[in-house]
């Protein structure tokens, strides 16, 4: 009996024993893969957003329902602290302008998942958001997405990143990513009498163009009708005197500094295209430093991208598609952005490379507004209608309106093992643009003034595995319901363009 107790305690003592082993051996595997394989991040500022997020507010515009977010001002350290503060933002669709915080609570950073050590087995792809060590701060983590790499000359100008004076265009799953709403026509505002529409009331910013002929119904505004000649053009234009402008605003940052930023003319039209009978067409123009580009589709199955300059239309693309069948619908999108024309109809594709030099689209004038027009012919609905604008990198010190490093008639060579990295909420971002000391090393060795060394690089970031939650009731300190919605991969660098 006694050989029998011994005999269990020791198979006990076996089992704990077991156990602990097991236990250190998950530890010491975790330790391991958090430092080797994959680590999670919180981002704390807003200057990614809005592919990723810092602290913020979630907004639902009061009028026309559209969904954005909104930064907490990361110079304003009392809102950091929690204390609610007063202020509006800008709806980025129907350009309401409502109070911002308050009694609101703000929801904490994205949290993401950053795969380590991928740099040791592979070269860094442009447009890869990477994670590194700040050369001004070491200790601090910074998250940005890279755009140029050694040996590579970069220049921001207009907004585009150029290497080695030639524009770089963006993966097509990034570029898609990128594009920020200049106006959404599905979402209608209650009350449009109210004026605080861009400071005044609202009114349909897409208008008939002289002797044109569509119409809307009242119970029915987010559809635009034309019933006349399959051979007669009739047009809407975008007027930014109503809507918002093409200025490159976000709506994560405050609106005081709206005024000053450039125009943004890399655009994009989308909308759904309805015939009644197979005759008639449907295009969209799209201005750049005053040359208008055409993307148009004849229902009995042809697509065809034009130039307008100086009065003279020329023919840049064509192709032979199937005829449009009566009574079916397609989406049509037509976008100008990085020196290319992209016109997409339902699952058929046209597109016509610009060139890839500074000044192949013709001569830069980037004060002239760009404009966006829509047009049709034949009996047709166009529902789903929207407006889109490409990123645009900022090229003057928010702060004292100085030229930036890398931008235009500054451009920046990048030696072996130096990078160059960007904000998506390019003039929020404190990037290698404005970085005025060497950055730090060990052992008092310094780095080059705006630039990333190869060993700050810490991994890729892959995916938001826990975007800013809800709280289950109004009065819980934390917001621990997972917004499943907003879980997401993070797009980089591909081989695959727009």
């Amino acid at each position: 009996m006694a050989k029998d107790m011994e005999t269990k305690s020791r198979g006990r003592a076996a089992e704990i024993a077991n156990t602990f082993e097991w236990l250190i051996t998950a530890f010491a595997l975790a330790f391991v893969f958090r430092a080797f394989v994959m680590e999670a991040f919180r981002i704390p500022t807003g200057s990614m957003a809005s592919t990723l997020l810092g602290a913020h507010y979630t907004m639902r515009c009061t009028q026309c329902g559209y969904k954005y977010f909104y930064g907490q001002n990361i110079y304003a350290p009392a809102r950091l602290r929690g204390q609610p503060r007063e202020e509006y933002s800008r709806c980025p669709s129907c350009g309401y302008y409502q109070i911002t915080a308050g009694d609101m609570a703000p929801s904490s950073g994205d949290r993401i998942l950053v795969l380590k050590s991928i740099y040791q087995f592979e070269e860094p792809k442009q447009f890869d958001v990477v994670v590194f060590k700040n050369p001004l701060d070491p200790t601090e983590n910074y998250i940005k997405r890279l755009v140029g790499r050694p040996g590579e000359t970069v220049e921001i100008i207009d907004g585009d990143v150029y290497i080695n004076g030639q524009i770089s265009r963006k993966p097509a799953k990034v570029q898609e990513e990128l594009w920020m709403p200049v106006y959404d026509n599905d979402y209608q505002p209650a009350r449009p009498e109210e004026p605080a529409f861009n400071r005044h009331t609202w009114q349909q910013p897409f208008k008939n163009d002289e002797g044109s002929k569509w119409t809307t119904a009242d119970d029915s505004p987010t559809i635009f009708r034309l019933t006349g000649d399959p051979n007669k053009k009739n047009s809407l234009v975008y007027d930014t005197t109503r809507g918002n402008d093409f200025r490159a605003t976000y709506a994560y940052d405050e609106i005081i500094d709206y005024r000053f930023m450039p125009y943004c003319s890399d655009l994009m039209v989308r909308f759904w295209v309805n015939s009644s009978r197979p005759e008639g067409l449907a295009g969209a123009s799209l201005s750049k430093y005053g040359i208008q580009y055409k993307g148009r589709v004849d229902f009995a199955g042809q697509m065809t991208i034009s130039r307008l300059a100086d009065g003279n239309e020329q023919v840049l693309a064509t192709k032979t598609i199937a005829p449009l069948a009566a009574s079916s619908q397609r989406m049509f999108r037509f976008a100008n952005a990085d020196h290319q024309l992209v016109l997409e109809f339902g699952d058929e594709k046209l597109t016509k490379d610009l060139g890839r030099g500074p000044n192949d689209t013709g001569a830069r004038n980037t004060g002239i507004e760009p404009e966006a027009r829509i047009f049709g012919a034949g009996d047709i609905t166009v529902s789903h209608l929207a407006l889109f604008r490409d990123i645009h990198y900022t090229g003057r010190n928010p702060n004292n309106n100085a030229p930036g490093r890398a931008t235009e008639g500054n451009p920046l060579t990048l030696d072996a093992d130096q990078f160059f990295m960007l904000g998506d909420n390019s003039p929020r971002s404190e990037d290698g643009r404005w970085w005025a000391r060497p950055g730090k090393g060990n052992n008092g060795k310094m780095y080059a003034e705006g630039i990333v060394p190869r060993e700050y690089l810490i991994g890729k970031a892959l995916f938001v595995y826990w975007p800013a939650g809800f709280k289950p009731f109004p009065k819980f300190p934390l917001s621990v319901v997972p917004n499943v919605g907003e879980i997401r991969f993070i797009y980089g660098g591909s081989d695959k363009t727009m």
